[in-house]
């Protein structure tokens, strides 16, 4: 005999599918489509359960089968996935791409600038022209230089030779060159300076800043028309003389000039006049004669030499020292600095010696 179990006996339970309030099934959960739902009993009462079998079992609902069809994607597309819920197919939204802060033009640009070989023109770290890492890299070679030079000082003629700056000094003594390179090399950076002996068709002790000046330019002319150095070569000339800025005040000048044929650039300066005790002046004219074909340019014995005859243990060639306390180099040097400023400034910017 079949017994009837009512919902009174064996309450059902819960089916996660079905609304509890209306008994409906909810939106999520939909029955398979090949799952036919019973039928209720013909004349039966409202809300009575189906008739169960003995065994006692509770009525499954079937879970509703998932089937995932990737669409097949290509680079740089959205991802859409298809799903099949009871046999219809259901499309999931696409994943929205993230777009990166920087647009493709300046990302495509700095690819391309490195493809060059060259970083991105932005600045920052990799901005190798200039900023931080400049800065660096030229405070090592400075302090590098001054190292070497420091322990050799021989050697900062080396480091400091080269660029696009050559000068030829109308000299062999290293009290004129060196004072001229040094000046040159601290104006332009990197400078070639050298050393060419050369006389002048005027007296050994010029007098007054005509004869100076003369005697300085012949030094070049001399050189130039002996073919020793090339025509357009950039030249510095020095000559020293003597003058009476005040009456019976007499006073040792050099004349430093420059000439550049190429920019037709004729510069000169005057290192600080240097007093002159009055006596050996005079007795430089002494031993001058009347009769001396140069006479009308200067004296026949230099001041220098008269003064190392007359104090023994000092230079003819550098007698300031023991009178100034400055040597004739600093001198020389100090002229040489303000003449290598004013060429920078003559010389047309951005060309190259």
């Amino acid at each position: 005999m079949m017994e009837e179990v009512t919902s009174e006996d064996h309450p059902a339970s819960a089916d996660p599918a079905l609304n509890s309030e209306t008994g409906k099934p909810t939106a999520d959960s939909v029955l398979p489509s090949s799952q036919e739902t019973p039928s209720s009993p013909s004349g039966g009462e409202a809300g009575a359960a189906s008739p169960l079998t003995s065994t006692g079992d509770a009525p499954q609902a079937s879970s509703p089968s998932l089937s995932s069809t990737p669409a097949t994607t290509s680079p740089g597309s959205t991802q859409k996935s298809t799903f099949t819920i009871g046999g219809t197919p259901i499309q999931q939204s696409p994943t929205p791409m993230e777009i990166p802060h920087e647009t493709a033009d300046n990302s495509d640009y700095g690819q391309m600038e490195y493809a060059s070989g060259r970083p991105p023109s932005g600045g920052g770290f990799f901005d190798w022209g200039g900023g931080l890492m400049r800065k660096v890299v030229e405070k090592t070679k400075s302090s590098m230089d001054t190292m070497i030079t420091t322990l050799d000082p021989g050697m900062a003629p080396i480091i400091r030779s080269g660029g696009d700056i050559s000068v030829v000094v109308t000299s062999d003594k290293e009290c004129k060159v060196s004072a001229v390179r040094d000046a040159f090399q601290k104006v332009f950076g990197l400078a070639t300076v050298t050393g060419q002996a050369a006389q002048s068709n005027i007296a050994p002790q010029p007098e007054g800043y005509a004869a100076g000046l003369k005697g300085a330019e012949e030094r070049i002319e001399n050189l130039r028309r002996g073919d020793k150095i090339d025509e357009k070569q950039v030249t510095v000339s020095i000559e020293s003389f003597i003058t009476d800025l005040l009456p019976d005040k007499w006073f040792d000048v050099g004349c430093v000039i420059l000439s550049d044929p190429v920019y037709h650039i004729s510069l000169q300066v005057f290192t600080q006049a240097t007093p002159i005790p009055t006596e050996y002046v005079l007795q430089a004219q002494t031993l001058t004669p009347s009769d001396y074909s140069l006479r009308w340019s200067g004296l026949a014995v230099t001041v220098g030499e008269v003064i190392a005859k007359a104090i023994p243990g000092v230079s003819a060639t550098d007698w300031h020292l023991n009178f100034t306390g400055m040597s004739r180099r600093d001198m020389i040097y100090n002229s040489s600095l303000a003449l290598a400023g004013l060429y920078k400034e003559k010389l047309p910017k951005g060309e190259t010696l």
